[in-house]
This record gives C-alpha cells, sequence and structure tokens, in this order.
C-alpha cells in the first residue's frame, strides 16, 4: 500500500488546521470545574438560564459571519457548477479538429472508430459547426450559429442537448414538402423571430457561397426548414443564438459535401479533459488536435476562482470583526467578575486554570457562533437555490437566477477557520485575568 506524497492546497490547509485546533484544544482542555465556572460566568448576575446581553451579541457576531461566508462560498460554487452544467449542454468536454484553413475533417470515419477505441472515451460523434444567417419571412434577420447533431438520444449521446428540447426533438420530422429538411431554435431566438413549430425559415449560408460571373458578386444561398423543435437549455448563448440540424442536412448547407467540422467526444472523467486532449493529440499526431472544454472556457473559469478566493476574504473579515467583539465581551467579563477571580486564586486556584476558564468561555461563543452560522448558511443557501429568489440579467451572466451549491470541503474549511479565529480572540483577556493579584482583585469594586 502507497500513500500520496502530495495533496491539493485546500486540503493540507485544512489538515494544518485541524491539527491546530486538536492541539490547542488538549493544550488547554479545562477541567469539570473550570468549565462550569467559565459557563456560569457567562450567565447573568441573576443565575437565570439566558445568556447575558454581551454574550448574545458576541454569539450573534460570529453567527453573522459564518453565516455569509458559508453563503457566498455556496453562491461562488453554485455559478461555477451552474456555468459549468449549463457550457456542457451543446459542447461536448472534448473535440477533434483539424490545423488548416477551415475547420474541415475529411477522414473521420476513421478518426472516429480510433478515438472510440480509445480507454476513457464513452462516447464520440461527428458533428458540423457553421454559421449562418435566419429570417422568418420578415423584416428582421439575426446571425446564428449552426449546429449539426446525430439523432441519437441514448446512451452513446455526446451531450444532454437532446433532454432540453420543450417541443420537438433530434429527429426533425417535417411535414411540408417544399423546405430541406427540419431544424430546432433556441426558445429566445424563436420568440424574437416569431417563429414556432410548423412555421418555415430561411437560412443563409455565410460560407459555401458561388460568385456570379453576369453579377460580379458572391451570391448567397437560401435554404429553407420547418421548425419541429424548440429547446431551452437555460443558458442565453445557445437559447438566444443557436439552431440544431441534423448533420447530414448541416453538411449540405455548410458545403462540406462528405466532410464534417470535427468529432466530439465525451470522456468518463469530464476534469481530465485536458490531460486527456494532450496524450489523444499525440496518438493522432499533425494535423490533428484536440480542444477541450476547460481551455475553451479557461478565462470564465479562472476570473470564477479568482472572484471566490477574493470575495471569501473579504467576508472572512467579518469573521475577524466578530472575533474583536468577542475580545472585548471578554474583558468585560473579567471586568465584572474581577472579585470572584480574586477569591479563587484567594482559595488556591491556579493562574493557569483561570486562563482555561476564560478560554473555555471564548471557545464556547466561537463554537456555538460557528454551529449556528454554518447551519443558518445552509438553510438560507437552500431556500434561495430553490426559491430562485434573486433573479439576474441571463445576457451578462448566461444564467437567469443566483444558483446556490454548498460543499462539504468550503463548510469544513469555514469551520476551521472559524474556530482558529474563536481560539486566538480569548486569549489576550485570559492572560489578563490570570495575571491579576487576589488582594487587590478582592478589594476591587
Amino acid at each position: 500500500m502507497t500513500l500520496p506524497l502530495s495533496f491539493p492546497p485546500q486540503h493540507a490547509l485544512l489538515a494544518a488546521a485541524a491539527v491546530a485546533i486538536s492541539l490547542y484544544l488538549w493544550h488547554y482542555r479545562p477541567s469539570s470545574l473550570e468549565a462550569q465556572i467559565a459557563l456560569r460566568y457567562l450567565q447573568s448576575r441573576r443565575s437565570s438560564r439566558l445568556l447575558s446581553l454581551i454574550t448574545v451579541i458576541a454569539v450573534g457576531g460570529v453567527t453573522v459571519g459564518v453565516m455569509a461566508l458559508v453563503v457566498v462560498l455556496g453562491v461562488m460554487n453554485g455559478l461555477q457548477a451552474d456555468l459549468r452544467d449549463k457550457i456542457l449542454v451543446a459542447n461536448p468536454h472534448l473535440r477533434v479538429l483539424t490545423y488548416g484553413e477551415g475547420l474541415r475533417l475529411d477522414d473521420w470515419h476513421r478518426v472516429l472508430e480510433r478515438v472510440r477505441r480509445t480507454p476513457g472515451v464513452e462516447a464520440a460523434a461527428p458533428f458540423v459547426l457553421t454559421q449562418a444567417g435566419i429570417s422568418a419571412g420578415h423584416d428582421y434577420a439575426e446571425g446564428v450559429v449552426v449546429l449539426g447533431v446525430e439523432a441519437d438520444t441514448g446512451r452513446r449521446a455526446v451531450t444532454s442537448f437532446a433532454h432540453h428540447f420543450t417541443k420537438g426533438d433530434l429527429r426533425f420530422r417535417t411535414t411540408r414538402p417544399d423546405v430541406e429538411g427540419g431544424i430546432a431554435l433556441g426558445a429566445r431566438l424563436a420568440s424574437k423571430l416569431s417563429a414556432y413549430p410548423g412555421d418555415v425559415v430561411n437560412l443563409v449560408a455565410f460560407s459555401g457561397t458561388k460568385f456570379n460571373p453576369s453579377l460580379g458578386a458572391y451570391v448567397p444561398q437560401f435554404h429553407r426548414y420547418e421548425v419541429t423543435g424548440l429547446f431551452d437549455t437555460g443558458m442565453y448563448e445557445y437559447d438566444n443564438s443557436y439552431v440544431a440540424l441534423d448533420r447530414r442536412a448541416a453538411q449540405r448547407f455548410a458545403g462540406l459535401d462528405t466532410a464534417v467540422t470535427g468529432i466530439e467526444v465525451r470522456l468518463a472523467d469530464p476534469w481530465q479533459a485536458r490531460a486527456f486532449a494532450l496524450q489523444l493529440e499525440s496518438q493522432l499526431v499533425y494535423p490533428y488536435r484536440a480542444l477541450d472544454w476547460q481551455t475553451q472556457n479557461q478565462s470564465l473559469f479562472s476570473a470564477l476562482k479568482l472572484e471566490k478566493l477574493a470575495m471569501a476574504f473579504v467576508v472572512f473579515l467579518i469573521c475577524v470583526v466578530a472575533a474583536f467583539n468577542v475580545v472585548g465581551t471578554l474583558t468585560m467579563v473579567v471586568r465584572d467578575k474581577t472579585r470572584e477571580i480574586g477569591i479563587l486564586l484567594a482559595m488556591g486556584l491556579k493562574q493557569r486554570s483561570i486562563r482555561r476558564i476564560f478560554l473555555a468561555q471564548g471557545i464556547l461563543v466561537g463554537l456555538t457562533g460557528t454551529s449556528l452560522g454554518v447551519l443558518l448558511g445552509f438553510v438560507v443557501g437552500g431556500m434561495v437555490n430553490r426559491g430562485h429568489w434573486i433573479p439576474i440579467d441571463p445576457s451578462i451572466y448566461f444564467i437567469d437566477h443566483l444558483p446556490v451549491r454548498m460543499q462539504l470541503l468550503d463548510a469544513l474549511s469555514v469551520i476551521a477557520a472559524s474556530l482558529l479565529v474563536a481560539m486566538l480572540a480569548p486569549l489576550y483577556p485570559s492572560v489578563q485575568a490570570a495575571r491579576l493579584d487576589p488582594v487587590t482583585a478582592i478589594r476591587y469594586e
């Protein structure tokens, strides 16, 4: 059995924090008497079961800070996960393309069989990708991305695109004899064009236009298709500017004859797409190249990761402010209990026991606030995510609501960071309490 020699940075930091917390609690663990005194000092003078106001404020500060940190991390995780899922609706894990002018793969049958035999590949299929102009017979026209796909919707399907059709499917069945085939439109695009199943749209190819010598200009080619389906992926870019054709119809439309744009691939582990792309390129050699989804969207996810770290640091400052609140609370408790501390010292209680009493108070405040904060963070985050409480502009953020997705590692990191701050906060008040002179403390008024 071999042990790993390295861990991810976040795992290593979390392990180090757990070890530090364990050693701290082991060294400063209070006895039963010290714990009882610490709990009693957190209560009001009338010995009621309610905590004093300043203790409630200290616990509330830690709770709010931890809850905000949990929710913010959940929001950033939700944005990353939701964007990833929506990108992969019509974008495969990997695409096999060629170098040179134009995206054209002629011997795709041989490449497809070779890719399918590669370990780690779950599905592969040819595709066509081109651009065009579309009109529904009105004065309004729109530029679109034409995606030619296979009609397979079973286990060999490369993407989940087929599962996002609200009307029709990938079979593109037409009912009119005066069209070249069926076409599927994004929901937002169909709304702008006022084109729905049964209507006819005109598609103009940007590539494959032919030169007319008599006119001395390139003449665009118009193609008529019947709208046979609508899809709603939830991603603005796809729903607003994508149309889908059968792969063979897309080949004719793009002027590729029997060629395709490339091969799209679904992997067993999408997070290993970048390494798999390098491996596949070395197997296929020039002129073939592999483009993975992580590289295509690298700038977007890098920005989200940096923003997550920045926002987590800023919100963590709330926990630091709450720690100062704990310091102030325990300092007030020391001043309020000066006479009692002097009596305990005079009765023979050691200074280290006095330190542990106030350290136990700080840890109890931090632990209570952390537990409540994590619990409220998960509850609030879950309610926001399920209820779609915060709508956002999909034309800017690709999604129409603010998603929140909690991760266990992030929750453990928040707990560890909050407990570390809570353990450091009571150090100064506990040292000050232990340094009190018994005689002066008893005479204190």
